[in-house]
């Protein structure tokens, strides 16, 4: 829906049908649209993301539009009794993998920097930003130069630490974008690494046993040998 539609929408009341309404189309359409994260079975966290052409009400950002060959990653949440332990690198990870899959190029999502006197309330999880699950399609209705945040977006900061790169630079919402091309290749070098490093420290099992003597082990006699001392008995 539009920016004008959905703030039609969320006056009425009715915005968490409108979304449901909006993920069941986007699953018929495109295919699935989400991202979720277990901890022994827990849910911990989740992601949401879409083709830019489905989400008209990123065009009030100013650092608009999304690029043609991108996804754009709506949002993300860690739950906070799984924050600070570094799940939300997974999260994204499993989200790039995802994406790769079918064939994108990239993942680009909204930032937002606070203003000097925030800085000390964003210092570092999604937990504490990301919007949760009801926010997270349509909701982008305020103004850009407002100083509310759309509860939506993740700090352009810990989107960097996760990979992004800005491409579209704001002081308050730039654009960020992850090559999906560099992160599935890193991965794969690193996973090569790792089989080369343990391909090198394999040692091979010997053919036979060996001659020599262990401890307090006699020496095993070559095959075809006959002991001189005879059985007397």
């Amino acid at each position: 829906m539009g920016p004008q539609h959905s703030g039609k929408v969320a006056g009425t009341g009715h915005a968490d049908f409108e979304k449901e309404v909006w993920l069941s189309g986007m699953m018929l359409t495109w295919g699935s649209c989400g991202q979720l994260l277990t901890v022994d079975d827990e849910v911990a966290g989740f992601a949401i993301f879409a083709p830019p052409s489905a989400v008209p009400t990123t065009t009030a950002f100013p650092t608009a539009p999304v690029s043609s060959d991108a996804v754009l990653l709506m949002t993300a949440k860690v739950l906070p009794q799984f924050a600070g332990q570094g799940h939300a690198r997974y999260l994204i990870q499993g989200v790039a993998k995802h994406l790769a899959g079918r064939g994108v190029r990239a993942i680009e999502v909204f930032g937002y920097r606070p203003d000097a006197g925030d800085l000390a309330n964003t210092a570092g999880d999604l937990a504490n930003t990301a919007g949760d699950l009801a926010n997270t399609a349509g909701d982008l209705t305020t103004d850009a130069s407002d100083d509310a945040i759309p509860p939506c977006l993740i700090p352009a900061e810990f989107a960097l630490g996760l990979g992004f790169t800005e491409i579209r630079p704001h002081h308050r919402y730039p654009r960020l974008r992850m090559e999906l091309d560099s992160a599935i290749s890193w991965k794969a070098d690193v996973e090569a690494a790792i089989e080369q490093l343990f391909s090198v420290i394999t040692i091979p099992a010997s053919p036979r046993p060996s001659a020599a003597l262990v401890g307090n082990r006699a020496a095993i006699p070559p095959r075809g040998y006959e002991s001189p001392v005879r059985d007397c008995s």
